[in-house]
């Protein structure tokens, strides 16, 4: 028995740890999503993720690293869940786009983003209904 507890005890510092930022939609249309964070240096905002009805997707998948991070999501049906952050987004596909500011000057759209709080988890699921 005390074999098999070291060996569970040896895979679990091996095994990396898990953590990830989540969206579920909870809406009956597909939502685009971006996201605003900051690194502790620089903003930035990254697009789009498309997130089926009832289903969730992984914007990140490594510990998270700050307390607050920013979402903007759109669905088909001209519903938004936004809010009082600004944050460039474009209307391609993939984007990352670093500041917030000059969105226009620069060629960006500029969409105001809603705050989410981890409560400083590594993990943390967010859902939009």
């Amino acid at each position: 028995m005390r074999c098999i507890s070291v060996a569970l005890l040896g895979i679990a510092f091996i095994m990396p740890a898990y953590a990830t930022l989540n969206v579920c939609n909870k809406a009956k249309h597909a939502a685009r999503i971006a996201l605003g964070r900051f690194d502790g240096r620089a903003w930035t905002s990254e697009g789009w993720w498309t997130v089926a009805p009832g289903k969730c997707a992984v914007l990140i998948n490594t510990p998270l690293d700050a307390r607050y991070y920013y979402l903007y999501g759109t669905d088909t049906d001209s519903g938004v869940w936004d809010g009082g952050t600004a944050f460039c987004t474009a209307a391609r596909k993939n984007f990352s786009i670093s500041g917030q500011g000059d969105c226009a000057r620069r060629g960006y759209d500029r969409k105001r983003f809603f705050r989410i709080d981890t409560g400083n988890s590594a993990n943390h699921t967010q859902t939009l209904q």
